[in-house]
C-alpha cells in the first residue's frame, strides 16, 4: 500500500536524486545501431487522494509519470509524453478540468524534451508518438516533437473531438490538438510491419484506450499506461474509482493476465514502487 503523501514524496525525490547524481555504467548507454531497446522516462510526477486510483482507498498518492522511448531501427517511437513543462505554473490551463484534484509534482528538467536532450535525441527526429489516450498527463509533451505522426486508437480520437466526450472525459485539447498528422487506427496494429512494436486495444480506461507491446531482445513486455495502474490493480481487480466503462476495463485487465501468463512483463502506468525498479534513461530499461 503506497505511503502517505509526505513520506513517499521523499522517498521518491530521494530516489530520483540518487539516480541523477551519476553512477551509471557507459556500456549500458544509448547506442545507434545495437538493435531496437526500451528507454524509460520519468515525466513528473502527481499527487492525489488515493481513492482516485484505487476505489475506496485512504490517504494521499505521489506517483510517476512515465514515457517510453523506443529505438528501433526503422525509427525513434515515443510511447506517450508526459506533462506539459508549465503544468506546475499553470495548471488550470494545462492539467484543465482535473486540476483540482491532481497536485502537480514536476521540476526543472522533468518533460520529455529534456528526458531527450539526456539520450542525445532531437525531439524533431523522432518518427512516431504513440499515445496510449488523450489525458493531460499522456500528452503534454505531444507539442515539443514537431515532426512526429501520432498514433492513436479510432475511437478515442473521435472522442478527443466531441465536446460532450471532451467533457466526460476530462480531456484538454490544449494538450494533444497541435497539427500532427494522426494516424488513427482500429484494434491492434503493426507499426513497423515486423511484429517489435504493436498497439493492443485496452479500452476502459477511457473510450479509445490502449496499451503498447514490444518484442525485445530479452522478451515481451506490454506497456500497459492507464489499463493498469498499479501491479495490485492487476492482481486484485481492483479499479480507480473513476472509469469511462468498468466492464471493458475488467476486460483489459483480463487480457493483460492473458499475456502475463504467456511469458510478458507488465509495466504498470503509475506504480511508484514499480518504477523505482526499473532502470532510468540514459540506461535501457531492460
Amino acid at each position: 500500500m503506497p505511503e502517505p503523501q509526505t513520506s513517499a514524496l521523499n522517498a521518491n525525490q530521494a530516489w530520483w536524486d540518487g539516480l541523477t547524481k551519476g553512477g551509471r555504467r557507459p556500456s549500458q548507454r544509448r547506442v545507434r545501431g545495437d538493435g531496437m531497446a526500451l528507454y524509460a522516462l520519468t515525466c513528473g510526477w502527481l499527487s492525489c487522494n488515493l481513492n482516485e486510483m484505487l476505489a475506496g482507498g485512504e490517504g494521499r498518492i505521489v506517483f510517476p509519470i512515465p514515457a517510453y522511448l523506443i529505438d528501433h531501427p526503422k525509427g525513434l517511437v515515443l510511447f506517450d509524453t508526459g506533462l506539459h513543462p508549465h503544468s506546475i505554473d499553470d495548471p488550470h490551463t494545462l492539467v484543465g478540468p482535473l486540476a483540482d484534484a491532481f497536485d502537480v509534482r514536476s521540476r526543472p528538467g522533468d518533460d520529455i524534451v529534456s528526458r531527450l536532450e539526456r539520450l542525445d535525441v532531437d525531439p524533431g527526429r523522432v518518427r512516431y508518438i504513440v499515445n496510449s489516450h488523450l489525458h493531460f498527463d499522456h500528452t503534454g509533451g505531444n507539442g515539443f516533437v514537431p515532426n512526429a505522426r501520432v498514433v492513436v486508437q479510432e475511437t478515442e480520437w473521435e472522442a478527443g473531438r466531441i465536446p460532450e466526450l471532451v467533457q466526460a472525459n476530462f480531456y484538454n485539447p490544449i494538450n494533444y490538438d497541435h497539427g500532427h498528422i494522426v494516424k488513427r487506427v482500429d484494434g491492434e496494429f503493426d507499426l513497423f510491419g515486423d511484429g517489435t512494436v504493436v498497439t493492443i486495444p485496452t479500452f476502459g480506461h477511457t473510450p479509445g484506450h490502449q496499451s503498447l507491446k514490444l518484442k525485445l531482445p530479452g522478451g515481451e513486455i506490454v506497456l500497459a499506461a492507464d489499463a493498469c495502474y498499479f501491479c495490485q490493480t492487476l492482481e486484485n481487480m481492483h479499479l480507480p474509482s473513476l472509469v469511462y466503462d468498468r466492464a471493458r476495463m475488467i476486460d483489459s485487465l483480463l487480457l493483460l493476465r492473458k499475456l502475463r501468463r504467456n511469458g510478458a512483463r507488465i509495466y504498470f502506468g503509475h506504480d511508484p514502487e514499480f518504477w523505482r525498479s526499473v532502470p532510468q534513461a540514459p540506461l535501457k530499461a531492460v
